[in-house]
């Protein structure tokens, strides 16, 4: 597993949050699982550019945070369950905020987004 090389810098509010959302999927699987997607096979549906081994890391980090819980019911095979914590459930109207934001700015940010690519 990746190994931390540097401190983090944590002096606000906006370090904290980038340290605990930083990850490319992360918002995106708090958000799925806060619409009732709770199995690993059922995430991976839903965002099938992510590798299962980077969506793991992803979603045991975001349970070290304790946004997320894991079940891991006793069964043959075992199956597992995400749901969000009631810290977790704090986070989804920022990110509803952050996504309506992105909606209103749709046309804007992809033209940026394509300019800055080249």
């Amino acid at each position: 597993m990746y190994e931390r090389k540097t401190i983090p810098n944590l002096n606000c509010g906006l370090d904290l949050i980038g340290e605990v959302l930083y990850g490319k999927w992360k918002i995106r699987l708090l958000w799925f699982i806060s619409e009732g997607h709770k199995r690993p096979s059922e995430l991976q549906r839903k965002i099938p550019d992510a590798s299962r081994r980077v969506l793991n890391i992803q979603l045991k980090e975001l349970e070290e945070h304790e946004l997320v819980s894991k079940i891991i019911y006793p069964v043959v095979p075992p199956k597992v369950e995400y749901s969000l914590t009631d810290f977790g459930k704090t986070l989804i109207p920022v990110i509803a905020a952050i996504g309506n934001w992105g909606e209103e700015h749709e046309e804007r940010l992809r033209s940026l987004i394509l300019k800055c690519l080249g």
